[in-house]
């Protein structure tokens, strides 16, 4: 129906690549620095309008400037898209449910040759997409909706979760059939998952069954940092495999791709395969390769791939013939690029706009070498990475991929942190030994498809998978449930739908971990376990304990801890210490020997605690 939609009959649609481009050719005529109104951000904003099924003229009115300025740019795509019938995936239903709407012989006609309409996947709907379907409701047509309003996971994309309670109210005699028999997970996973999600108020509610066996209890591991989550559940894998399963049943969920990093780490470590299930590994992402560009650069300015990855990133008004002209120059003079751009500067190689584009950039890295003169690893990378603009940059990013993004950098700041040269790196300089650690893990290979290999993955990308064993990592307040999500109730709600999801993916055995101390996104933090683990009956889990464990505490005839010296260590059960954090305490037991050995502490803030005696610093009193 190309004519009565106003459109040319070799009408192109646009993928999101294209859409892109188009957009940036938009950005391009009307002088909109990209730079400050990135084209990405733009693209999600027109999506974002058109599931909502509104034009650039019907945009919601802000008195933010940024919003003003995309709602610009979205009446110039517009107009750009009518000259040259272009549509793309949001233009196709928005100008599909406008048709509809306003055609009552075409509507009739679809009415009727579609007697009977079924929507999968219905809670991860948006706007445009119900009320298409809604138009289409004819007096003599039925419906199907399947649909799991407690998998609703995908908000931050336009999905409504409502959308399945409003089917029940807006189409004529609907009867609900609710599919509770669970043929995937053992009766104990399932009480602890419908035990965490009938806290949420906006659900139409249901218990999921199993005739299956009751299975084992929730594993509950409280790791003292994220080093020793990855140890643990590294060791946990590696045991079972020992017992003849494979290591492509095994999956670890965690809640910000940034937490991959120790994980990863930890398995290359071990020489076990694995592989990052619909993403990258983190030395692999395009923000902390362009980062580590910049780092490199600051250690060494002849790198030539270096320069060319960074030397428009940010945007800074270096295109493509300019960099053409540094590589002639180079090849010239047989030089880096570097060295070519300061003699094109020098001489006047170049036009003045560029030669001042340039000019900055060669600045920026000459200061920010000799800024993190004398500064430690953590602190180069941390002054590299927001000196560089990344920060800013990503910060534009709209939605989810912004934030990663921004989550990773973070996470490469506390890799530095946590890095420990080798033994035989000891005459290489620190930034050196870091940047090679980082090329070095960059360039393992993800496992091949045929080979078995431990699965890695967000708890977003998890979902409709399922495995013999699941770790859910980081089930920390503020990580999980986010720190964005947890003062809107909507989100929260959302980020419980997400805990159940992950839950679900256990067939057999599941374990969920939460550390006391975190270096993550680039700061230390001491978060309380999740919420969600307070809502998992107790009687359903089990607290793990590791090495040589204890099972009870050593108490004398009076009530006082007996005393015993911790082996391997300076401690003493029953004495006095302080932590930094926690403040003053008593050892009450201990478990396990050597770099694994941990203590129990009870704090005088009524707080008891599990520490890694070599990472806790305790300090007798």
């Amino acid at each position: 129906h190309w004519e009565e939609a106003n459109l040319r009959r070799e009408f192109a649609i646009l993928d999101s690549e294209d859409q892109y481009r188009v957009i940036k050719r938009v950005c391009k005529s009307m002088g909109v620095d990209v730079g400050k109104w990135p084209a990405r951000q733009i693209q999600w904003y027109i999506n974002k309008e058109k599931d909502e099924c509104r034009r650039a003229n019907q945009a919601e009115s802000s008195d933010d400037y940024f919003v003003e300025q995309m709602t610009k740019v979205y009446v110039e795509y517009e107009l750009l898209c009518e000259r040259e019938s272009l549509v793309d995936f949001g233009e196709l239903l928005l100008r599909s449910l406008i048709l509809l709407s306003s055609n009552e012989s075409l509507l009739s006609h679809y009415q009727k040759r579609f007697k009977h309409i079924l929507v999968d996947e219905f809670q991860d709907t948006n706007e445009v997409q119900y009320r298409l379907l809604s138009l289409l409701k004819g007096k003599e047509s039925s419906y199907t909706a399947v649909g799991d309003d407690d998998q609703s996971i995908y908000g931050w994309r336009g999905a409504k979760s409502e959308n399945i309670d409003r089917f029940t109210k807006d189409f004529s005699k609907t009867e609900v059939v609710r599919l509770e028999q669970n043929y995937r997970s053992t009766q104990t996973i399932l009480g602890a998952a419908n035990s965490v999600i009938e806290n949420n108020q906006s659900r139409m509610g249901k218990e999921l069954w199993t005739e299956q066996k009751e299975g084992e209890k929730i594993s509950i591991y409280s790791a003292y940092n994220e080093d020793d989550e990855a140890r643990y559940v590294v060791g946990t894998i590696q045991s079972w495999m020992d017992q003849g399963n494979a290591l492509d049943d095994a999956a670890i969920l965690y809640r910000s791709n940034a937490q991959s990093r120790a994980l990863e780490e930890a398995i290359i470590r071990e020489g076990l395969p694995y592989r990052i299930y619909g993403g990258q590994r983190f030395y692999e992402r395009a923000e902390i390769k362009n980062a580590m560009a910049y780092i490199r650069l600051v250690y060494g300015r002849e790198d030539d791939a270096a320069f060319e990855r960074v030397i428009n990133l940010p945007p800074r008004g270096i295109g493509a013939k300019t960099l053409e002209i540094i590589r002639n120059q180079a090849r010239d003079q047989n030089c880096s690029l570097w060295r070519a751009s300061t003699g094109l500067i020098e001489f006047d190689g170049l036009t003045a706009r560029a030669s001042s584009s340039l000019s900055g950039f060669i600045g920026d890295l000459e200061r920010l070498q000799a800024e993190v003169s004398g500064l430690e690893l953590k602190e180069t990378v941390d002054h590299v990475i927001q000196r560089s603009g990344l920060i800013d940059y990503h910060k534009k990013e709209a939605g989810e991929k912004g934030r990663t993004r921004i989550e990773n950098l973070d996470e490469l700041v506390s890799a530095a942190g946590d890095y420990e040269p080798d033994i035989q790196e000891e005459d290489t300089p620190i930034l050196k030994s870091f940047i090679d650690h980082a090329a070095l893990d960059a360039g393992e290979d993800q496992a091949e498809e045929h080979e078995s290999a431990i699965q890695l993955m967000t708890l977003h990308s998890a979902k409709g998978l399922e495995f013999p064993l699941i770790f859910i990592t980081g089930f920390e307040e503020n990580l999980f449930p986010h720190r964005l999500s947890i003062e809107e109730p909507g989100q929260l709600e959302e980020e419980r739908r997400l805990c159940y999801v992950g839950m679900t993916r256990a067939m057999e055995k599941l374990y969920i971990i939460h550390a006391e101390m975190r270096n993550l996104h680039g700061n230390e933090t001491f978060n309380p376990p999740s919420r969600f683990l307070r809502e998992i009956p107790p009687e359903l889990t089990q607290e793990i304990r590791t090495g040589g464990a204890i099972g009870r505490k050593s108490y004398d005839s009076k009530g006082i801890i007996a005393q015993g010296e911790i082996p391997e260590t300076d401690l003493v059960l029953g004495q006095r210490v302080v932590h930094e954090v926690f403040g003053e305490g008593v050892i009450l037991n201990y478990e396990g020997q050597g770099a694994n050995a941990r203590v129990e502490v009870n704090f005088d803030s009524s707080e008891t605690k599990w520490l890694m005696a070599s990472y806790a610093k305790l300090r007798p009193i």
